[in-house]
């Protein structure tokens, strides 16, 4: 199956999912799934044993989870763009890192899954605009 169909299909049905049971009534629930969707590329990395690229892996890590906790105490527009943003590196990243332990699917699959999160948020924050308040 094609991930670029994949990613976005389950988008769709987690942020459906989410928002009917409630989970997403926390602010919290999208800055976690941003922190989740940065921190696996450390996984498959290490899954590969490890290797010089895993700094930088870290790097881009701790980059999103600060767009996650930030916005989570501040705006949530910030979280939108930061899984929007995660979305594009899916996409590019394989040009300045090598990618140790990736699937070769799984940027196709995240990007379209972190854009269509990072879409389905900001129609949220729009329509529902009580969620944009801070902590």
């Amino acid at each position: 199956m094609n991930p670029l169909i994949v990613g976005p299909v389950l988008a769709a049905a987690v942020g459906l999912l989410a928002h009917v049971v409630g989970y997403d009534r926390d602010r919290s629930f999208y800055a976690v799934v941003l922190t989740v969707v940065g921190s696996v590329y450390v996984l498959f990395n290490i899954m590969a044993g490890g290797g010089h690229d895993l700094v930088a892996e870290i790097g881009f890590f701790a980059l999103f989870a600060a767009l996650a906790a930030i916005g989570f105490r501040t705006s949530l527009w910030i979280v939108a763009a930061g899984l929007a943003l995660h979305g594009v590196f899916d996409f590019y990243r394989q040009t300045f890192l090598a990618g140790r332990g990736v699937p070769e699917w799984w940027p196709a699959f995240c990007g379209s899954y972190d854009v269509v999160a990072a879409l389905g948020l900001a129609t949220l924050l729009i329509v529902q605009p009580r969620r944009r308040a801070p902590v």
